[in-house]
C-alpha cells in the first residue's frame, strides 16, 4: 500500500524582537515562554535553520539532542518537523532524546554532519517554573560563533512565516531508521533514534587507557568513587562507562535517572548545589568524587573528606600531566587556552612545557578557532568546563576520565596530587562571587560606572590598604580578544584590576540568562611559599573582596547582604 504524502504547510508569524542568541548559537529562556507564547519555538528555529545557506541545508544531515528537561519531547517534535519542511534530509537523534552536548559534538564530527540542535539550558533549573533552551553547534561540532548568532538574530526581527510538516510523527525510543515521504520532495526523509552512548564512548576508547581505569577501579588497591549524575543527561554515560565498561560498582553512581525537573535542583556541579555529593566525600569513604551538570559538559572534582579542586586548579593540573594519557602521547601538545576569568595557574605550567596559552573571553566558542588551526590541545574555563581538541566542546566526563587517568598513573590521592602541583608552581588562591537575579538596569548601571571609575587615569597606580596588606594597581582594561586565527576583535568582555603582586579582580556580566542579570566577580592571588598554601581562600582574598565591593558599591546599589552563590 502506498504511503500518502505528508504535506508541509507554511504557517504565517510575527517576530519577536528578544530572541538574539547569547552566544554559541543559544537562546535560553524560561521555559513559560517557550510553551506558553504563540510560536516562539518555532520561530527561533525557522531563524536558525534559515541561518544555513538553502544550498548547504539541502539534503542535509544534522544531529539533534536534549538533556531531557521539561518540554524536550515536545520541542524536539517540533524541530524534526520543522527540519523536513526545510529541505534537511537526514537527522540523527538520541534514544529517547537524550544525547549530552559531548555527544552531540562528537556524532556531528565523526558522520561529517552540517550542525545539531541542542535543547539544555545547562545548569539552569528544568521544570515548568525553570528554564528552557536552544542551541545550534555548526560543522565543526562547537558552538556557533558570533557572525552565525547575529545572522540568527538579524533573521529573527524581520520572520513572517515558518515551514512544518504538524503530521509528521517520530518513535524516538526505536533505535534504528524511520523513513517519511513529503509532498513536492524527490527524497524520503529520515530519521536515525542511534544509542545515546555508542559513538561517544568509542572516541573515549581512543583516548585513554581503559586497562589502566579498570584497574584502579577494580584492582588490589581500588579506590572507591563516587559519581553524581545530578538527574541530568549523564546518568546513561556514566552507568554505561563507568560501572558497566570500567567496573565501577552501580552503587557508586547517583541521581542516574533524567527527570525533567532534575529533581528539583538546579543540575550545578558546585559545592552549592551538590551537597548530597559533598556530604557522602565528607565522610571518608570515597577516594575520589565527580558531580555533572545536566547536559555533561561541566563537571567537578572532590577529594577524599570534601577536598575540594577549583576548576582553575583542575585545568592547570591536567596540563600538567598529560602524558598520563594516550591520545596526549601520540598528538602531541600544541597549546593551552583559558578563559580571561579563569586563573593564570594554566599559565604557570604552560611556561615549565615552553607551549603557548591564548586568553580568551567566557565561552567555548573562542577555542574553536584555536583548535580548528591547529593552536590549542587543552582549553579550560573556570565554570567547571574543560575540555581537548578531541571535541569542540567542553566534556565533563572526559575530565573526570583525564583525573582518574592521573590517580591510576601517579598512585596518590586527589589531595596529593592538587597540594604537590602547588608546591611545584605555587597556589592560585581564587573563588568567585556569583550575584544572580538582578535587575538588569542595575546590573548595567554598576558595571557602567566602574568600567569609567577603573579606566580613569587617576585610578591607575593607586594603592589600598586593607589591614596589613597594600595592594597597588599596576593595570586595568575592558578585556579585548583579537582571534589570532581570523583577527575577529570582542570587546567588552569584562573589567580588569591587575595589581603588582599578580592579583587580579575581574567583574563580568554573565550573558547566559535573558529576565534578570548576573554579575560576577573573580578574586584571584597566587603564592609560591608551600608554608602558606594551607590557608582557606576566603581568608586569604578577603581584602581583594572587601576592594571590589568598595569600588563596585554592589551591596549598596543591589539591596543585597552577600553573593548568592560562593565558588
Amino acid at each position: 500500500m502506498e504511503r500518502t504524502p505528508i504535506p508541509v504547510l507554511t504557517v504565517p508569524t510575527a517576530p519577536y524582537e528578544d530572541q538574539r542568541p547569547t552566544g554559541g548559537g543559544g537562546l535560553r529562556r524560561p521555559t513559560a515562554l517557550f510553551e506558553g507564547q504563540r510560536n516562539y519555538l518555532p520561530n527561533f528555529v525557522q531563524s536558525l535553520l534559515s541561518s544555513v545557506d538553502l544550498r548547504d541545508r539541502q539534503g542535509c544531515t544534522m544531529v539533534v539532542g536534549s538533556d531531557g528537561r521539561y518540554f524536550s519531547k515536545t520541542a524536539i517534535e517540533i524541530v524534526v518537523q520543522m527540519a523536513a519542511a526545510n529541505g534537511i534530509g537526514r537527522l540523527v537523534i538520541g534514544q529517547n532524546g537524550i544525547l549530552s552536548t559531548p555527544a552531540v559534538s562528537c556524532i556531528i564530527r565523526k558522520i561529517k554532519a552540517a550542525g545539531g540542535i541542542i535543547l539544555t539550558a545547562s545548569h539552569s533549573p528544568g521544570g515548568p517554573g525553570g528554564e528552557f533552551g536552544v542551541k545550534f553547534e555548526v560543522s565543526n561540532g562547537g558552538p556557533a560563533p558570533d557572525i552565525v548568532s547575529d545572522k540568527i538574530y538579524q533573521i529573527s526581527k524581520t520572520l513572517e512565516e515558518y515551514a512544518i510538516c504538524p503530521d509528521l510523527r517520530v518513535d524516538l525510543s526505536r533505535l534504528g531508521r524511520q523513513e517519511f515521504d513529503l509532498e513536492n520532495k524527490f527524497k524520503p526523509f529520515r530519521v536515525e533514534i542511534v544509542d545515546s552512548v555508542d559513538i561517544y564512548l568509542n572516541l573515549l576508547r581512543s583516548i585513554f587507557d581503559f586497562n589502566a581505569i579498570r584497574n584502579l577501579l577494580t584492582g588490589p588497591n581500588q579506590i572507591k568513587i563516587r559519581i553524581d549524575a545530578m538527574n541530568g543527561v549523564m546518568g546513561p554515560y556514566v552507568r554505561r562507562i563507568l560501572c558497566d565498561e570500567l567496573g565501577a560498582p552501580a552503587n557508586s553512581a547517583i541521581n542516574c535517572i533524567p527527570l525533567e525537573d532534575f529533581g528539583g535542583q538546579p543540575p550545578d556541579p558546585n559545592l552549592t548545589y551538590a551537597t548530597a555529593l559533598l556530604e557522602a566525600m565528607r565522610g571518608g569513604e570515597y577516594g575520589f568524587g565527580a558531580a555533572f551538570d545536566a547536559d555533561g559538559d561541566r563537571y567537578m572534582i572532590l577529594g577524599q573528606n570534601g577536598f575540594f579542586v577549583n576548576a582553575s586548579d583542575s585545568l592547570a593540573i591536567i596540563a600538567a600531566n598529560l602524558s598520563c594519557i594516550p591520545y596526549f602521547c601520540q598528538m602531541g601538545v600544541r597549546g593551552f587556552g583559558r578563559s580571561m576569568p579563569t586563573s593564570t595557574a594554566l599559565d604557570k605550567v604552560a611556561k615549565v612545557m615552553k607551549v603557548p596559552v591564548y586568553e580568551t573571553p567566557a565561552g567555548w566558542r573562542y577555542f574553536s578557532n584555536l583548535m580548528d588551526s591547529g593552536r590549542c590541545s587543552l582549553c579550560g574555563e573556570e565554570s567547571f568546563g574543560t575540555g581537548s581538541d578531541h571535541l569542540r566542546e567542553k566534556d565533563g566526563l572526559w575530565a573526570v576520565l583525564v583525573w582518574l587517568s592521573i590517580l591510576a598513573a601517579r598512585k596518590q590521592s586527589v589531595e596529593e596530587i592538587v597540594r604537590d602541583h602547588w608546591t611545584k608552581f605555587g597556589r592560585h588562591y581564587y573563588c568567585r562571587f556569583d550575584y544572580e537575579a538582578l535587575e538588569p538596569r542595575t546590573a548595567y548601571f554598576i558595571m557602567r560606572d566602574l568600567e569609567a571609575l577603573i579606566t580613569d587615569k587617576s585610578f591607575s597606580h593607586q594603592q589600598f590598604a586593607v589591614g596589613n596588606n597594600i595592594y597597588s594597581v599596576e593595570r586595568t582594561d575592558s578585556f579585548e580578544y583579537i582571534d589570532p586565527v581570523d583577527g575577529t576583535v570582542t570587546k567588552r568582555q569584562g573589567l580588569r584590576i591587575i595589581f603588582s603582586d599578580a592579583s587580579r579582580l575581574i567583574f563580568r556580566m554573565s550573558a547566559s540568562s535573558h529576565v534578570r542579570a548576573t554579575l560576577r566577580i573573580y578574586a584571584e592571588s597566587y603564592e609560591k611559599d608551600p608554608s602558606q598554601h594551607n590557608k582557606e581562600p576566603q581568608a586569604v582574598l578577603s581584602p581583594l573582596i572587601a576592594i571590589a565591593l568598595k569600588i563596585s558599591q554592589i551591596h549598596e546599589r543591589t539591596g543585597r547582604k552577600g553573593p548568592t552563590v560562593i565558588t
